[in-house]
């Protein structure tokens, strides 16, 4: 119910701040409006209702977007709401902006990480591994500007903590919240970001990038800052109606955990729930696409794709964990259907071991299999 008071709350403080804007400047401040709303379909192998039922179909979820600008403030944000088993209403991201001109700005509030390929490294319903490490996006409370050309995109970043709803000194991160994040005992705390991109090419567009964070992790137990950090080198190309998409990222987290709790591992939040990562390894990551645009019938166009992604974990007797989604996109005006075949080995999401995948795996090390349908009614 609080999440309910505050979304409405939220859409009555924009729509008042529009009123008052347009009295006082006389001129009209632009918002539009958007959302969508998506049902899910999933067979899971490893679980026996779904063999006996034929697998289940519900809610995914129901979302408000809010796009406004006034001369040259701009807002944007974006909330969520789940079934209360994955966390309930969440916002996603949600930050007011400066536009110095064509080429920068500065956003604050909850923006997204400057890291790796944006926005994401992957085509299907299931992202890559890098989002549930909380490598992929996420947003967190800070400050971020932005600067783009016809040849670079630069980024650099101070993000003060994750997103906070409890802002006890003891208490831990919420877990409802969309990007993963450090949570458990220990606390995300004053990381600084940066990206730089560059592009070539005219006949196949190409992308080349670097990017980095640093920043403390605070444990509530012992009162001690640790540090973790993350890089990563991404590449893109697109030619014709191909697409290609690569990256290698290296991360670490460096807890100062009391006495008796082990810092191989951290706990990691989000969708409600928590489960542990190995705090040390590096992922691999490949997705191709293909584009067949369909015209004079209802579907415009199929994507088709694969992604795959890997996680080497750096301690020798923790086994590794792999995602590999096949799969399409069909898209029907403003109804899009992603159709995946997704295979996971040690990992949390497919897989009955959710605490230890990312992190020992207490699985038998093979193949889940799961497919999904997700059709969304974006507006």
């Amino acid at each position: 119910m609080r999440h309910k008071e505050r979304f409405v709350s939220l859409l009555l403080c924009v729509a008042g701040m529009a009123s008052s804007l347009q009295v006082f400047g006389q001129e009209k401040i632009k918002t539009e409006f958007g959302g969508a709303l998506r049902f899910n379909y999933n067979y899971s192998d490893w679980k026996t209702a779904h063999k006996k039922q034929g697998g289940q179909w519900g809610f995914d979820v129901f979302r408000i977007n809010v796009n406004s600008t006034y001369k040259k403030l701009l807002l944007n944000a974006e909330y969520r709401f789940y079934a209360k088993s994955s966390g309930g209403g969440m916002l996603k991201h949600g930050w007011a902006g400066y536009k110095f001109d064509d080429h920068s700005q500065i956003q604050v509030g909850l923006t997204g990480l400057p890291f790796g390929l944006l926005p994401y490294t992957s085509n299907s319903y299931f992202f890559n591994i890098n989002y549930y490490l909380g490598l992929e996006d996420d947003a967190d409370m800070g400050v971020k500007y932005l600067y783009s050309n016809k040849k670079w995109d630069l980024a650099i970043a101070f993000f003060k903590n994750a997103d906070v709803t409890e802002f006890g000194s003891a208490s831990e991160a919420t877990t409802s919240r969309y990007g993963y994040d450090v949570g458990g005992r220990n606390k995300e705390t004053n990381q600084i970001n940066g990206r730089a991109v560059y592009h070539f090419g005219s006949n196949m567009q190409q992308q080349v990038g670097l990017s980095a964070m640093f920043g403390g992790l605070y444990n509530i137990d012992t009162e001690e800052m640790g540090n973790h950090y993350a890089f990563a080198a991404h590449y893109e190309a697109t030619y014709k109606r191909w697409n290609l998409k690569a990256q290698y990222s290296n991360f670490r987290k460096k807890p100062h955990n009391e006495e008796g709790v082990s810092n191989d591992v951290v706990a990691m939040a989000a969708y409600g729930a928590l489960y542990n990562v190995a705090s040390r390894g590096e992922t691999y990551l490949a997705s191709l696409s293909y584009t067949l645009p369909i015209k004079n019938t209802l579907l415009q166009s199929i994507r088709f794709y694969n992604d795959f992604s890997m996680f080497d974990k750096h301690k020798k007797e923790f086994k590794d964990s792999y995602q590999n989604v096949t799969g399409c996109m069909l898209t029907m005006g403003p109804v899009y259907t992603y159709v995946d075949y997704a295979l996971g080995k040690n990992h949390a999401w497919l897989g009955s071991d959710w605490n230890d995948a990312f992190a020992a795996s207490s699985s038998s090390d093979k193949w889940n299999a799961r497919f999904n349908i997700n059709m969304g009614y974006y507006f």
